[in-house]
Formats: C-alpha cells, sequence, structure tokens
C-alpha cells in the first residue's frame, strides 16, 4: 500500500555550532493509509517537535515532508494553512476548545473558517459514536475533562481529514477516561478511514497502536 505521509531526511535544529540542539535528527518514516502509529521517547527526545512538523505546524532546518505525494512545505504559507485545514485533524493534550460557543459550534468552527458548510449527517454520526448527542448544546466550562476531549477528537474528525496527529490527548484525564478516549479515537479513525499518529508516554495506550516508533535525541531507533 502506498504511504499518505513519509518524512525524508527531516532535521529540525536549533542553536548553532556548540549550542547546536538536532530536536529532529534526519528522521526517515513512512505511514501507510489506515495505520495507527504510537510515538513514544523520553521527555525532550523529539516527538513533538516531529509531530509539529508532520502536521505543517512548523519548519524543518531542511528534509521534506510528503503527504498525498506533495511535499507540504513546497507550499506557499497560505495554501499550507488550507492544506491542514483539510487535510490533517489535530488533538492536543490541551482541548483548546473556545469557551463562549457551545459544543456543536466548537466541533464545526474549523470547517466554516475554511469556508465550508459541515456535513451534519457526518458530524452528527461522528457526535453519537463519541456519546455526545445529549452534550451538543452544552457549554465547554460545564463539560468533564473526558467529555471535552471527545469534543476535541470529534472536531478533530469532522473536518474528513486523511490524519489525524495526536499529541498526548489523554495527558489531562485520569486512568479509566484515558481508556476510554483512547478506544473511541481508535474507533472513529478505524470507522471514517483515517490514520493516526499519536505521541503518549503511556506504555498501554502505545500498545493499542499497529505500531510503535521509539524516538531517542531527535531520532527513530526502532
Amino acid at each position: 500500500m502506498q504511504a499518505i505521509l513519509e518524512t525524508k531526511n527531516l532535521c529540525k535544529f536549533y542553536g548553532k555550532d556548540e549550542n547546536i540542539v538536532k530536536a529532529v535528527n534526519n528522521t526517515n518514516i513512512s505511514v501507510k493509509k489506515g495505520e495507527f502509529i504510537a510515538i513514544v521517547g523520553k521527555s525532550g527526545s523529539g516527538k513533538s517537535t516531529l509531530l509539529h512538523l508532520m502536521g505543517g505546524l512548523d519548519y524543518p532546518t531542511s528534509g521534506e515532508v510528503i503527504i498525498g505525494g506533495k511535499n507540504i512545505f513546497s507550499l506557499k504559507e497560505e495554501d499550507l494553512a488550507a492544506f491542514r485545514r483539510r487535510k490533517i485533524g489535530f488533538v492536543f493534550q490541551a482541548f483548546n476548545l473556545v469557551t463562549s460557543i457551545n459544543v456543536w459550534e466548537n466541533i464545526v468552527l474549523p470547517i466554516g473558517l475554511d469556508g465550508r458548510k459541515a456535513d451534519e449527517e457526518f458530524v452528527e454520526d461522528i457526535v453519537k459514536t463519541l456519546g455526545l448527542t445529549n452534550k451538543i448544546h452544552n457549554m465547554p466550562n460545564t463539560l468533564s475533562g473526558g467529555q471535552q476531549q471527545r469534543v476535541a477528537i470529534a472536531r478533530a474528525l469532522a473536518a474528513k481529514p486523511d490524519i489525524i496527529l495526536a499529541d498526548e490527548p489523554t495527558g489531562n484525564l485520569d486512568s479509566r477516561t484515558s481508556g476510554e478516549v483512547m478506544n473511541l479515537l481508535k474507533e472513529s479513525v478505524k470507522k471514517y478511514g483515517q490514520t493516526l499518529l499519536m505521541i503518549t508516554h503511556d506504555e498501554e495506550m502505545a500498545q493499542m497502536a499497529d505500531r510503535i516508533l521509539v524516538i531517542e535525541d531527535g531520532k527513530v531507533v526502532c
């Protein structure tokens, strides 16, 4: 199967000379469509930097990120922003919900910002899958942490992206809620044919993946 995402000789360095920090160092990864990959490594190993580069949130020092056969860093800045909105869904440890609008409005917000109309039937199915049907009119501050993270996952899925990038998506949740959210996230990406790359410190969560990548000093070691 053809790779949906590849990194080629990807590097992100900070500083120079003796003070240089090689956050991502000549990393080559190939991800197939529909794969669930967990990225693990110690704090400071370069996991989040790698994820941000793969999502086009940060620019590399050198190398390429190829999604759907296209080097995303060959795009102009506004085109890259549009590509991100349409092709990549992000789920972060901080839920990043807008507190002044309700759950439904949070979920469809990025689609509206892209000048598109939400596929309401599709979004309603996601909401149902994530157990949020009776919460769509709630404001975010009335929800538990687990419910807020489900909203963040729904928002990531709603634009029908090809790839979901999740950075410690259960980091702020207790172990029981973490398990529930992970099961729902895995079920959702499988149901909607999406590809999931997830950073986690949690060995149990990592074991749910199809494949585990271990990062040390900016390099994939296995």
